[in-house]
């Protein structure tokens, strides 16, 4: 049972669209109802493999655990058969928070579709649910290709809900998304042939495993100059997907014409693909190409802070200025992953989680403020706190959970990421000193003071004041109330939970954090020969000059 939770995990959403494209179409309750249905069994079943996970030796030692595996593409290269990819799932302390993320979120934003999406209703949630089966095969992939086509994959479903149930500028906003996004793949597929290939010269294999390529980049590493090359295919592809200044540009449009379940997926969830393979293949396989480039982009992320920030500040448009603020957020997490701390680095992935809920949410109250109201237009609404009381208490709750108040879960991995950046050339966490320091942290800190004033400001508009609202709204034509309904209230509260419970006790996650990072990535930036020596090892010594190699076919040496 162990070997196969992960995929009835990846796969029970297709089991639903396969089920809802049987179905009778003019029947939008049925069809809703058996969306809704599957997302839940797929959170169900994800909660099982975590139960598995923390009964499994991966639990202790952070590995990989619930590994299944399964000759996909055998092949011959040169008369014998040494091509192996293959259908490799499994979790680390990582991948299965971000796994229990994508299947916590996923049955809340198809509830919370039940009153805005009217046309299409079928196709609409078999999208939907594809669309996290995709997201949950990238959290599980531990073969390259595997992980390539559940990333790319994800393009699809989205292009097509946010094309067909978009608003007023879809087309544009879809296609904008999918040229992004797909330009930066074709550079990240090459990065993995070339890796693959490598890996193939050296043992004669032509294995996309990553767990063989990451043990590579410690006991035979690619060469310090083809690295970078490979960094940088890597991060062409990731980057745009985190999305990381200056290439953010398609998220904004992307977000605000999206419809709710939309935007509250790609904030969510979509944005974390970036980072996951940051995590699970540049950083382990690429270990002198993430250093040298470490500082470039954490410079990067510090200006898509500033500017995310002072963006989101002068929007008018409420669903636009959470977008934007996302820009900043993401930003934080890149800060975080590239001080090469263990502070820093478990405070990124817990932003990830965080963002997820608390920008997740803030999309979901705004799509409930547009299904009464009809406009965004943070002019055109306010004073709504005194007529919608429950309304106002989650926007201020969620709110105060994005600008890191201490006690909710924002606090947790803002605190963290800030201070591994600060501590970056400390070696006191048993790692050598990193490249990062104060020069980072405070334009940072600036960005969380911007992002406190513009947060408030948007809440201060939307709910004080004189009470203001457009001509002939409230609407409540399809069952809504005045405030939120219980269906509302039931899709926001496990969120708000979610919030407070991790920000007061955060420490199951981070433990299980802690030890997969250090088993998975933080282990390829140490010099292994000489363990207690007690002697400091700079980043630039973390391989030893022996072990750098070029690619020849003779296989001579070169200088690295």
């Amino acid at each position: 049972m162990n070997e196969w939770i992960l995929t009835f995990v990846i796969f029970s959403p297709v089991v639903g669209v396969v089920v809802l494209l049987l179905s009778n179409g003019s029947r939008p309750a049925q069809i809703r109802g058996t969306a809704f249905a599957f997302s839940l069994l797929t959170a169900l079943l994800a909660l099982v493999a975590a139960v598995m996970y923390y009964q499994s030796d991966g639990s202790a030692s952070g590995g990989f655990a619930l590994e299944q595996s399964v000759e996909w593409l055998p092949a011959s290269l040169g008369g014998q058969r040494n091509i192996d990819v293959r259908y490799h799932v499994g979790v680390d302390g990582i991948s299965l928070w971000l796994l229990l993320l994508t299947a916590f979120l996923g049955p809340l934003a198809i509830w919370a579709s039940f009153t805005d999406i009217a046309e299409r209703v079928k196709e609409y949630y078999a999208l939907m649910l594809l669309l996290q089966a995709g997201m949950l095969g990238v959290f599980c992939a531990m073969d390259l290709l595997l992980f390539y086509v559940f990333f790319e994959f994800t393009l699809v479903p989205l292009y097509f809900l946010i094309g067909i149930w978009g608003g007023p500028e879809k087309r544009r906003a879809a296609n904008k998304f999918f040229i992004y996004t797909l330009a930066g793949s074709v550079l990240t597929f090459a990065g993995v042939l070339f890796i693959a290939y490598f890996a193939y010269a050296r043992s004669g294999t032509f294995t996309m495993d990553i767990n063989t390529l990451t043990a590579m980049a410690h006991d035979s590493p690619v060469p310090r100059g083809v690295q970078w090359w490979l960094f940088l295919a890597f991060a062409a592809g990731f980057s745009i997907k985190v999305p990381l200044f200056p290439v953010h540009t398609w998220l904004p449009l992307a977000h605000t014409e999206a419809p709710t379940a939309g935007s509250v997926i790609l904030a969510g969830i979509l944005l974390k693909l970036g980072t996951y393979g940051f995590f699970r293949i540049s950083l382990p396989m690429l270990p002198d190409g993430t250093i040298a480039f470490a500082p470039f982009m954490a410079t990067l992320a510090v200006i898509g802070i500033i500017y995310g920030s002072l963006a989101a500040w002068v929007q008018r448009d409420i669903k636009k200025l959470v977008a934007y603020s996302s820009v900043a957020h993401l930003g934080f997490c890149m800060l975080g992953m590239f001080s090469l701390k263990m502070a820093g680095l478990s405070g990124s992935v817990m932003y990830m989680l965080n963002h997820g809920l608390s920008t997740g949410a803030l999309f979901l109250v705004v799509g409930m403020v547009y299904e009464r109201y009809h406009t965004r237009d943070i002019k055109a609404i306010g004073g709504l706190a005194r007529p919608m009381p429950w309304l106002a208490f989650f926007l201020i709750l969620f709110t105060l959970s994005s600008v890191g108040l201490p006690g909710l879960n924002g606090f947790v991995g803002e605190f963290m990421v800030l201070l591994g950046a600060a501590t970056s050339q400390s070696t006191a966490d048993g790692l050598p000193p990193g490249p990062l320091g104060y020069a980072y942290v405070i334009p940072a800190a600036l960005g969380i003071i911007l992002g406190a004033v513009y947060m408030f400001w948007m809440c201060q508009c939307v709910l004080f004041g004189p009470l203001k609202e457009p001509a002939h709204t409230p609407d409540m034509s399809r069952g809504l109330t005045r405030d939120l309904t219980l269906r509302e209230i039931g899709i926001l509260a496990p969120i708000a939970a979610a919030c407070v419970i991790i920000g007061v006790w955060p420490k199951p996650v981070l433990k299980t954090l802690d030890s997969s990072i250090r088993a998975n990535i933080a282990a390829n930036y140490r010099d292994e020969t000489v363990p207690d020596s007690g002697v400091e090892t700079r980043w630039t010594e973390a391989v030893p000059e022996s072990h750098r190699l070029d690619l020849f076919t003779d296989g001579s040496q070169a200088d690295g």
